[in-house]
Parts: structure tokens; sequence; C-alpha cells
């Protein structure tokens, strides 16, 4: 249990804060990239879970049998695409990722409104309380980031910032919808649970959620698909990055023969100014001693954008299946509070340690409005937790 919960843990915290490390990098060279990021994101989750909820029969491929029917998986389908989409696409309206880390926690404020709307839920004092904290913390933080620089106008600066926040807005509305199709969904078909009945074919549910939640989306893409060409070609002609590997004589020996490459002697394998792949001798080139000097240096030249974007993909995976084994492990009260400190470490990230943000793109915010609204933030998420965990008690009680 102790190896179990150090690997959730460290998914958690290492693939998320990662995760935002990479996408802030991304997103400062190439704020219009959100569709392509969210495209490769849910691309390989559904690879990742292919092998567990697909099989082949003689008839072709066909999904296993699973605990939640079809139906309520393509109403959450749309809503989490929407979501996803929606929270990426901001960063090409000058939306700091600080900004963006702060804002995503105002959900509790849709999503009670929209409880009480459509759930016919009631909240007590202390919850209704917490969530006006939160709120002014959001609002805080969201004109921390709303003066303009001095070499963009001021009518225009704000219009693009204005419209930023009102995309993540719409996706905190979406967001809070999901939210209680899920409920609806877990009430009626079982919760996510990390042990599976071994009379029943089919994966854990909360493998089987994160897998079709991502897999049915992909065909949604076609509806941006012109944004994830022009995104791609992007990111494709954009400066480029040499990645230098010593291949050994043993290897190259064998191997480079077979796959018909020119010897290191020759030229490139493609002319010079679309060349990506090239060999030179160790010997002649200011290499470590260390490395054998018969052997080969394999130098690809790839676009810069490659592999932030590669990282961004896999700690997306890991993110997404820490929190999922998260919320198998313990009880929601935990998982909130554990996720806050999560987005605590990644806004330190962000904004003193300053990891993957470019040096030459500095972030137009008011630090201290921002750190009064990320203090707020976290004290009435804490404190609305706190008071959900009181109350479910109290009912456990009186039943």
């Amino acid at each position: 249990m102790l190896t179990e919960w150090l690997t959730t843990i460290s998914f958690v915290f290492g693939g998320c804060c990662s995760n935002a490390v990479t996408l802030e990098q991304l997103t400062s060279q190439f704020p219009r990239a959100g569709s392509l990021i969210t495209f490769c994101q849910f691309a390989i989750i559904s690879l990742q879970g292919i092998r567990r909820h697909v099989t082949w029969s003689s008839y072709g491929p066909r999904l296993k049998p699973r605990r939640i029917p079809l139906m309520p998986y393509l109403i959450q389908v749309v809503l989490f695409y929407l979501v996803s989409l929606l929270n990426n696409a901001a960063f090409a309206y000058r939306i700091p990722m600080a900004v963006h880390i702060i804002f995503r926690s105002g959900g509790l404020v849709i999503s009670m409104i929209l409880g009480w709307i459509f759930a016919e839920k009631t909240y007590t004092t202390a919850q209704v309380l917490s969530v006006f904290i939160v709120t002014l913390g959001v609002i805080f933080t969201t004109l921390s980031a709303s003066e303009p620089s001095s070499n963009v106008m001021i009518e225009n600066s704000a219009r693009v910032y204005l419209t930023g926040i009102g995309i993540l807005t719409l996706a905190l509305v979406f967001s809070g919808f999901l939210g209680l199709v899920q409920d609806y969904t877990y009430t009626t078909y079982g919760r996510p649970s990390n042990s599976s009945d071994k009379s029943f074919a089919a994966a854990p549910t909360w493998q089987e959620s994160m897998f079709y939640l991502h897999f049915l989306a992909l065909p949604m893409f076609v509806t941006v698909r012109k944004d994830l060409m022009s995104q791609f070609y992007a990111l494709s002609r954009g400066p480029l990055a040499s990645y230098t590997i010593a291949v050994p004589p043993s290897i190259s020996a064998t191997i480079l023969p077979s796959l018909s490459l020119p010897p290191p002697s020759a030229t490139p394998l493609y002319p010079k100014s679309s060349s990506f792949l090239s060999f030179t001798n160790v010997g002649t080139s200011s290499t470590s001693s260390l490395v054998d000097p018969n052997a080969l240096l394999l130098r690809l030249q790839l676009p810069s954008a490659c592999f932030p974007l590669l990282l961004n993909t896999v700690t997306q995976l890991l993110c997404a299946v820490g929190v999922h084994r998260l919320t198998t492990q313990v009880s929601s009260l935990t998982v909130t509070l554990i996720l806050v400190v999560r987005k605590a470490v990644s806004l330190i990230l962000s904004i003193i340690v300053g990891w993957g943000r470019k040096a030459n793109n500095p972030e137009n915010v008011n630090m201290n409005m921002m750190w009064s609204g990320a203090a707020l933030v976290l004290l009435g998420t804490i404190g609305y937790s706190l008071a959900t965990n009181a109350t479910t008690s109290t009912k456990k009680k009186s039943e």
C-alpha cells in the first residue's frame, strides 16, 4: 500500500507539475497551439488504454465489456472535450499561466450554483462563505494581470484579455455540468474503484472512465482540423534544436548497412536545407573522452517545440493516471486538499522559479494582488472541503 501511495503521489506532483511547466513553455512560444496540444494529450491517453479496453475478434476490433453504458459517456465526452479545448485555447489571449491555474480553481462557485439550480442541492453557511472567499480570490487574480503592457494599445489588450477570461469562464461552466453528469453516472453505476469484481471482465471504473473520455472525443477533433494543421505547420517551421546520440561501433556496423545509410564521411541524408539526420565520427568532434572514439554520433535536427510537446503529452498521461488513482485511495476531501497543494506548487514553479517561461516573455502581473488572490483561493477551498466533510459526517451519524 505504501508503494501504491508513493507512486500515486509521484504521478500527481511529478506528472501534473511537469505538465504545467511544459505547457507554459509551449504556450509562451506558440500561444495558439492549444488545439494541437489537446489533441496530442487525448491521443496518448487513448493509445495507452486501447490494449485494456479493446479486443480483437473474428469480426475485427470491438470494445470490451464496460461497467458504464456508452450513452452516459457520450454526454461526458462532449463536455470534457469542450473544457479541455477551451482551457488550452485561452493561452492565445494573453492569459498568464499563474492566472490560468488560479482561475480554474474558481469552479466551486459554478458547481454550487449549478447544483442548487439543477440538482436541488443545499449548502451550509460555511460552504457559501468559503465559496465567496474563493470568488474574491479569483477576482483578485484576474485583475492582477489585466494591466496592459506599455507597447500594446490599452483597448486592444483589455479586449483580448477579457476574451480569454470569458473563454475560461465558459470552460468552468461546462466543467460544472460535467461534474453534475459524473455525479449522476457514479451514483447510478458506482463510483471509481481500484478493485474490480473478478466475476466481471471489465477494467476498474477509473481506468474505464479515463479511457472513454479521451478515446470517444478523438473524432470530435475533426471540427478543428484546420486549426490543427495550421498549428502543426507553425510548430514544424519554428526554430530548430539539435539532439546528439552516441551510436556504439557494434551497433553502427550491423544496423547502419541494413538501413543503407551513408558512411560518416558522406554528406547528410538530405540536402542541407532540409537535413534532419546526419552522422559524424566521435574522433573528429569535441565530444567527451568517455565516449568510444570509434563510435558514431547520430545528430537529429528537429523543431524545438517537438521535445516539450512530447514531454507535455507524456506528463499529461502521468497526471491523469495519478489523479484517477488518487480518487480510489483516499477520501474526496483528501483529494481536494492534495490537488490544492499541487496547484500551489505549480504556481510557485511558474512565478518564483520561472520554469517554463521564456526570459523574453515576462508576465505582466501585479504580484501583490496575485498572491492575495492565491491565498484567498487556497483558504476558501480548504474551508469548503472541511465544511463539506463535516456536513457529510453529520448526515451519516443521523442516518
